[in-house]
């Protein structure tokens, strides 16, 4: 999987088509990522404690990596992303400029 935790990514389709965010967790296993405030679902919380009231609760939702881009740090748009050997490493370039991620 190309896009890794702490990268900002553009959104390229679906209901948050156009949003941008910060990787918060990556799941390699299952091809999804977690981006904040990407993907947003409402779910109702029980109270924990006797006498206090439940609460409706707003969390982030994983996403497919598919439908998410890198966003490139000079042109601000979405961008592919490739891999590159130097030497004994393996680094991530961006398609277009060749340039190291």
């Amino acid at each position: 999987m190309k896009i890794k935790k702490g990268d900002t990514v553009i959104v390229r389709s679906g209901k948050d088509k156009g949003k941008e965010g910060k990787v918060i967790r990556a799941f390699p296993k299952k091809n999804e990522v977690l981006v904040e405030g990407v993907h947003v679902v409402t779910r109702h919380q029980k109270s924990r404690r006797r006498g206090s009231k439940g609460e409706l609760v707003h969390k982030s939702m994983p996403v497919p990596s598919s439908i998410v881009a890198l966003k490139d740090a000079k042109t601000g748009k979405a961008t592919r992303v490739g891999y590159k050997v130097e030497g004994e490493k393996k680094v991530r370039i961006i398609k277009k400029t060749g340039e190291k991620v």
